[in-house]
């Protein structure tokens, strides 16, 4: 918790854990579950981000978060990263994916397109849009 610079007690751990859970809307009964057995993609995700909840770090790499999922499964991780986000203004969040999609629920403060391992373009959130109707090569 706030960067492993804390250890909480079981008791206070379980008192985050549901105030967590809380804030992003999952039901009690999801911890009541083994990690990941019999977890659709989308659980699986949710798990993933109360993880960021209750872990605070103060910086994510979220590699193609928005893979697999489909729709309302995405608009949920979408809804609970601003949430995280939200409860945790100091993050920060390297988000990479190859589709828009995720943008559409996300507004990000800055886009970087990388081709053969080389930031080619950057911009504002107006650069992602830009990519997907033009494709790379126009830009």
């Amino acid at each position: 918790y706030g960067g492993t610079e804390k250890q909480l007690g079981l008791k206070a751990f379980r008192a985050l854990l549901n105030e967590k859970m809380e804030l992003l809307g999952i039901d009690s009964s999801f911890i009541e579950r083994h990690l990941n057995v019999g977890f659709s993609g989308g659980e699986k995700k949710r798990a993933e981000m109360l993880q960021l909840a209750v872990l605070q770090p103060k910086l994510v790499i979220l590699d193609e978060i928005d893979s697999g999922l489909d729709i309302d499964a995405l608009k949920k991780v979408a809804a609970s990263l601003q949430v995280i986000k939200n409860d945790n203004p100091a993050m920060g969040i390297l988000l990479i994916t190859h589709y828009q999609r995720i943008l559409d629920h996300l507004t990000p403060d800055a886009v970087h397109v990388m081709q053969d391992g080389v930031i080619t373009q950057s911009g504002d959130a107006s650069l992602a849009h830009k990519v997907e109707a033009e494709g790379y090569e126009a830009n």
